[in-house]
């Protein structure tokens, strides 16, 4: 079995979107067994031992809610959802794959590994700016970089695609989502 267990806070929200927040079902009994969560869901699967067969769940949630950090992680799919999966010279919009991550003032001049200072970019635009800031490229920046906030990346974030995930985490991952009016 390769199933994967979402993992709620105790206020029924995701720990984390960019990368949700799973355990594998092991994992999860872990937890279960141990009183560290509360069962949300199943799935219609058992895990069986020489004594007892039990569902295997789906959906788990924190019994201790967990504060979560203000600002998100500095990570390259961050860097990308904040700039919106778009070179950041040029305007092109690539996947994840297809894009680099480039520093505004290079590395080699003092730049530093920052928010403020790292961009999506394409490879054809971060060769052609190479060593050079911006206007010495002649290669202006779309927006000027800048941490963002948790929940502007929660609302960048790419649409779920329904079909990967269970039914019955869909509930608990749209549950920030504007309603239609």
């Amino acid at each position: 079995m390769d199933l994967q267990t979402l993992v709620l806070n105790a206020d029924y929200r995701p720990l984390s979107y960019n990368p949700l927040s799973l355990w594998s079902w092991k994992d999860a009994f872990t937890a279960l067994f141990l009183d560290r969560v509360t069962l949300v869901a199943s799935y219609d699967v058992e895990a069986r031992s020489p004594s007892r067969a039990l569902k295997v769940p789906s959906v788990v949630a924190l019994k201790n809610y967990v504060t979560l950090a203000r600002s998100p992680a500095f990570t390259r799919y961050n860097i990308y959802l904040r700039d919106g999966f778009a070179c950041q010279y040029c305007g092109l919009r690539l996947p994840s794959g297809g894009l680099t991550f480039d520093h505004v003032v290079p590395r080699s001049r003092g730049g530093l590994s920052s928010w403020e200072n790292v961009v999506a970019a394409c490879s054809p635009c971060n060769l052609r700016k190479a060593n050079r800031t911006p206007d010495e490229a002649e290669m202006p920046l779309a927006a000027v970089p800048r941490r963002p906030t948790r929940h502007e990346l929660h609302h960048r974030q790419p649409e779920f695609d329904h079909r990967q995930y269970h039914h019955t985490w869909l509930d608990y991952l749209y549950w920030d989502s504007e309603l239609e009016s």
